[in-house]
């Protein structure tokens, strides 16, 4: 997944009290969207996007309580902030725009 995403499920995973190496997403659940992205989409990218992990986050908190309790944090992150030493994706951006989270950004760009 790309670095947006795995932030959101660490700062969502710190707030709910969820230890860390809890893997809340599994895989045989990743990389089935990984396939559709890049097969049938045309996408060359794999990574999941934090839109994707949160509607994976949402589908797996009907069984799963600790993605439930991941998920209930989201209104937590309001007012934080979030740095990036690269530029995130539209999608990434918009997420966090309507999380209510302050996104900064100071990408290195390569000569």
């Amino acid at each position: 997944m790309g670095c947006s995403a795995a932030l959101l499920l660490n700062a969502t995973k710190y707030l709910a009290g969820i230890d860390h190496e809890e893997k809340l997403i599994p895989q045989s659940l990743i990389e089935p969207v990984q396939k559709t992205k890049t097969e049938y989409l045309g996408a060359k990218n794999p990574r999941l996007h934090t839109d994707e992990v949160l509607v994976a986050l949402s589908v797996l908190s009907q069984d799963d309580d600790n993605c439930r309790k991941a998920l209930e944090q989201l209104p937590n992150l309001r007012h934080c902030q979030v740095h990036s030493t690269v530029m995130l994706s539209e999608v990434d951006r918009k997420i966090f725009k309507k999380l209510g989270c302050g996104l900064t950004c100071d990408p290195v760009h390569k000569k």
